[in-house]
């Protein structure tokens, strides 16, 4: 007979979300270091983000710090999507620093 029980843990994109949360605790990170910390890929880390944005009960809350044009200075403040544009609106520089991620309390 099989006597293999259940498995009881959590699931694992649960589990990464509390990882970036501690990584995010401690430091600003763009989701490159988060990725590259947390050894899963950039977009993975960009849906992790967008539910951990949503899910903070106060008094903690995700801060993004915009992308910024290395070219003019334009910076991505309206920019609702977490991933690096693809070119300044200004001046179509693709030069351009990815957003950073902290959680600060309220």
């Amino acid at each position: 007979m099989n006597d293999r029980r259940p498995s009881e843990s959590k699931p694992a994109s649960e589990t990464v979300r509390r990882r970036i949360l501690s990584a995010l605790d401690d430091q600003t990170m763009t989701a490159r270091d988060l990725s590259k910390q947390l050894r899963i890929s950039e977009k993975e880390v960009l849906a992790h983000l967008a539910h951990v944005g949503k899910s903070l009960h106060p008094p903690k809350r995700l801060v993004v710090e915009p992308s910024l044009c290395n070219k003019c200075g334009f910076t991505f403040d309206d920019r609702r999507k977490f991933s690096i544009p693809s070119r300044c609106p200004r001046c179509h520089h693709e030069g351009i620093s990815p957003p950073a991620f902290r959680i600060v309390p309220r």
